[in-house]
């Protein structure tokens, strides 16, 4: 299981791997890689994915640049952080706190 310390760790843009599904949805949702390294180095690892593959993977919840709250879904190995996608929350499947899922006890 990772903590966000893992991720600061090594938050640097040289570090950060977008997957092409990754890329497109950045460009979809005009997130950039600062807001991912902003929304790593100020927000929390929300929900973890242990059996992910190739890597156990996460969701955090962080700032972008902008001040908007983004979701990020991230793994990483030794020196790299790889980057799935990135969005915006949406208040009609995520709870106030955009922690929770709607309908999630």
């Amino acid at each position: 299981m990772y903590t966000i310390e893992d991720f600061r760790k090594i938050n640097k843009s040289e570090n950060i791997i977008v997957s092409l599904h990754g890329q497109i949805r950045l460009n979809e949702r005009n997130i950039t890689i600062d807001d991912i390294m902003n929304a790593i180095d100020n927000g929390e690892i929300i929900e973890q994915y242990p059996s992910d593959f190739p890597f156990p993977s996460c969701l955090i919840l962080g700032i972008s640049i902008q001040g908007i709250y983004i979701h990020i879904v991230v793994s990483m190995d030794e020196d790299k952080i790889y980057l799935i996608t990135a969005y915006i929350p949406d208040t009609d499947k995520w709870e106030d706190d955009l922690k929770t899922r709607k309908g999630a006890k």
